[in-house]
């Protein structure tokens, strides 16, 4: 009976504040989108990480001939036979640091260059004898790169030592800080969820007002008295909630898998799975259940005060 009636007086709470809890329900959906949208770039941002800074090198490139005569750093000429071997031989014995070392000759920079620009005016005018040469290091920790720069920048023959972990640095960067503005933003509609659920309370126990101090002469238990209320700012919050979810499962199915076919379009992001997505949901739920009754838990012990 008692379960009956705080069901009914639920039913009865959200029809009477019909706009402010669809005004609440709007607000959690999208904090709580966003907050599983913030959540799930983190672990894409993470993973990319894995993926590529497993894959990037360090690359030492040696002075040519038109570096001789124009870089500052190459003023004692071109590269020699024998720099070349002392590079090599440096690099093998720096085994705590070093995974594999591969040399890419004057003809296979060129050939690459034209492949990769092949269309641009300045490829028409490049000759093989132009390019660089380069050793190309796998790192065992992409982190060491400092003791790759340290021991070969300035040396004889060396024209620069490059780092591509630098260049996905920047990228990352820019991914984390759209991310923390996500969270930004989360935050802010967060509380404007909580403002309109403690709103919606205060409006629901005033126009109750009448039955609750009935309740209250008679003998009715103060949780029993503010059961329905809190009932009421759960079920909005967890309607909330489950839109959100449903909105996290729909753009990670049109935007990645299908419609735009992000995974097929970009082949060389790695993006998270569906596991990935799913793990959050029961996060998502629950905070919207337990979001909204807490609230009303703390608004009600001041507004049903008879």
């Amino acid at each position: 009976m008692r379960a009956q009636f705080v069901l009914s007086e639920i039913g009865v709470g959200l029809r009477r504040n019909l706009t402010m809890t669809f005004a609440v329900v709007v607000s959690v959906a999208l904090s709580l989108a966003l907050f599983g949208g913030s959540l799930l770039m983190s672990d894409q941002v993470n993973q990319m990480k894995g993926y590529w800074y497993d894959k990037v090198n360090v690359s030492i490139f040696l002075c040519n001939k038109s570096d001789a005569e124009s870089d500052p750093n190459c003023s004692k000429g071109a590269v020699t036979e024998e720099q070349k071997k002392q590079i090599l031989g440096d690099l093998n014995k720096m085994t705590s640091v070093v995974q594999k070392v591969s040399y890419e000759s004057q003809d296979q920079a060129y050939k690459h260059y034209k492949e990769q620009f092949g269309d641009s005016p300045l490829a028409s005018s490049l000759t093989p004898d132009q390019m660089q040469e380069s050793y190309r290091i796998k790192l065992k920790d992409p982190q060491k790169y400092q003791v790759i720069a340290t021991a070969f920048n300035g040396r004889g023959g060396v024209q620069s030592v490059q780092d591509q972990k630098g260049i996905l640095d920047n990228l990352f960067g820019l991914l984390n800080g759209m991310n923390w503005a996500a969270r930004a933003v989360m935050a802010m509609m967060l509380v404007v969820a909580l403002m309109l659920i403690v709103n919606t309370v205060r409006v629901s126990a005033f126009s109750r007002r009448r039955e609750t101090g009935i309740m209250r002469l008679v003998g009715a238990s103060g949780f029993y008295i503010q059961a329905p209320f809190i009932m009421e700012a759960a079920v909005a919050g967890l309607i909330g909630g489950t839109v959100a979810c449903g909105f996290l499962l729909l753009t990670r199915y049109f935007i990645i898998d299908h419609g735009l076919a992000l995974s097929q379009k970009l082949n060389l992001i790695n993006f998270i799975g569906w596991d990935a997505v799913l793990t959050k949901l029961p996060l998502i739920l629950a905070t919207s259940l337990l979001m909204p009754a807490l609230a009303a838990f703390f608004a009600l012990r001041k507004y049903l005060k008879v």
